[in-house]
């Protein structure tokens, strides 16, 4: 008999645990691949939804295929109103992540049979989604603050739709050009927490919704998709500050963090932390905001520390760069998860739908790891029961 492979607890890094073709990084040379593409091409020259289709379907779409994409993404936007009066009975302090995890079994509930393992049905459903997370987030904003619910505009993008619900404003096209890239730089990232918890779920045969709801839960968590807003919080406090270099200085000398520095893969520079800084400078250009010279300065301070402690490996993560640029396009901080979830949809969609057709049956190996027992022992028979007066 095999013995098991005995894993230290180390959140499973560097363990292998299933093959996918859906993205790769090279985290020494700061690296992100989409199904082959290189991440900077598709921020360059793609969209998300074309990305979107990328990711679920492994190739990019011809001009017809995008359209008929576009078509059913766009079909599926609407939410159902059972879902929207059941909203407006939950807290308006609810937090928004807890909001959308719930919203997603609803979602479930308007199919007959929601875990059918059609490969064609879990990918409509994969759109589905794709197309009504954006909706939850605006509907659920507009919600707990007293206003109508807007409808969406068929007539306006993936990006731009999103900040129409939400803002009952039309986005001018930079920031709705700039929103598309975030969503483009965030859509899927390997097996990161979530798209792990995802994946591990849906290999019990659970539906796609089961599914995106683990994700949600993953990455409602402050060590993974919370933690952009951790960095909000951060420059906020630093508003008013003078001296923000004294501030970063003093900080790491006490041996405290900065919030959004570091990388648990990439080593010489998040990939996506070039684009993202682009559309921050031109968000400032835009309001007039101090936010983007703020973080430019944390950034550099940082990495002067850094260098001197011999810690170069240590670098601004994609949180550190994305929320400036969700404040600036007026974006509530407890949103800046939820619009990240809005992007990661589609790659935990390809990741669901990869798991579930693993092999050329559809068969999923159902995730089943170990654990050392480092518990009481008192042989194979067990401890000896004693009634609580005798303990």
């Amino acid at each position: 008999m095999t013995e098991p492979t005995r894993v230290k607890n180390i959140g499973l890094r560097g363990v292998t645990v299933a093959d996918s073709a859906i993205s790769f990084i090279d985290g020494e040379k700061g690296v992100l691949i989409y199904r082959g593409y290189r991440i900077e091409d598709l921020a360059d020259h793609s969209t998300y939804l074309e990305t979107a289709f990328l990711l679920l379907h492994g190739v990019l779409p011809t001009r017809e295929q995008l359209s008929a994409f576009t078509d059913q993404v766009n079909a599926a936007r609407q939410m159902p109103e059972f879902i929207l009066d059941s909203m407006r009975l939950w807290p308006k302090n609810a937090d928004p992540m807890a909001v959308l995890q719930a919203s997603i079994p609803l979602l479930a509930m308007t199919e007959a049979d929601s875990t059918s393992q059609e490969r064609q049905a879990c990918l409509d459903r994969a759109v589905g989604l794709i197309a009504r997370m954006p909706t939850l987030v605006a509907a659920w904003h507009r919600i707990r603050k007293d206003q109508p619910v807007l409808s969406p505009d068929p007539a306006l993008d993936h990006a731009a739709n999103f900040l129409w619900m939400l803002q009952g404003e039309k986005p001018d096209a930079a920031t709705a050009r700039d929103l598309d890239i975030c969503l483009i730089l965030h859509a899927d990232h390997t097996f990161n927490a979530s798209t792990f918890a995802a994946r591990e779920v849906v290999s019990t045969r659970a539906s796609i919704y089961a599914g995106v709801a683990a994700g949600l839960g993953a990455l409602s968590g402050s060590l993974h998709g919370g933690a952009n807003a951790k960095v909000m919080e951060m420059l906020l406090t630093l508003e008013s500050e003078n001296d923000i270099q004294g501030w970063v200085q003093g900080q790491l000398q006490q041996g405290q963090v900065i919030m959004g520095m570091g990388h648990a893969i990439y080593k010489t520079g998040d990939p996506r932390a070039v684009y993202l800084k682009r559309i921050g400078r031109r968000l400032s250009e835009q309001t007039g905001s101090r936010w983007q010279q703020i973080s430019e300065t944390i950034e550099k301070t940082a990495l002067a520390v850094f260098a001197r402690q011999g810690k170069t490996t240590i670098q601004p993560n994609v949180d550190f760069n994305s929320a400036p640029v969700y404040y600036q396009m007026g974006i509530p901080m407890d949103l800046m998860t939820p619009v990240f979830a809005i992007s990661r949809v589609a790659g935990w969609c390809a990741h669901i739908v990869e798991e579930q057709f693993a092999d050329a049956q559809g068969k999923p190996a159902l995730y089943r790891p170990q654990a050392e027992y480092v518990g009481e022992y008192c042989g194979l028979m067990g401890c000896e029961y004693a009634p609580p007066d005798k303990r």
